[in-house]
């Protein structure tokens, strides 16, 4: 998923290689580019015809995952808009829901909290 001017020849002359035996590999690979190229400079407008294309002539696997972009089209359109994250809000519900689970049974809620508030 690396842009082109990335790879090496050696790597060039493989993925031209592979794209030249199979025709699904070809358009799966157009498609994922076409995709880390809206994610990477934010071109939200873009998905929706992205969807449309995979939708057409894409191999099973990237059907599919175009079918679950469309069900959450507001969502991941307004994720590859806007520049903010939700990255580190969803590491401390992971941190938490661990704790939670290695904690489970054992010990009372006061515990719990101290060992949330007092981040390792």
């Amino acid at each position: 998923m690396r842009p082109r001017e990335t790879l090496t020849e050696s790597q060039d002359e493989r993925l031209l290689q592979v794209r030249l035996a199979c025709p699904d590999i070809t358009r799966a690979c157009d498609l994922a580019r076409a995709f880390a190229d809206m994610v990477r400079h934010q071109r939200g407008y873009l998905l929706l015809e992205w969807i449309r294309q995979a939708e057409q002539d894409a191999p099973k696997p990237m059907k599919r995952f175009a079918g679950f972009l469309r069900q959450d089209l507001d969502a991941v359109t307004v994720g590859l808009n806007l520049p903010w994250s939700p990255g580190a809000v969803e590491g401390n519900v992971n941190r938490v829901k661990t704790l939670k689970r290695a904690m489970y049974g054992r010990a009372s809620f006061e515990l719990l909290r101290t060992r949330i508030l007092t981040r390792p």
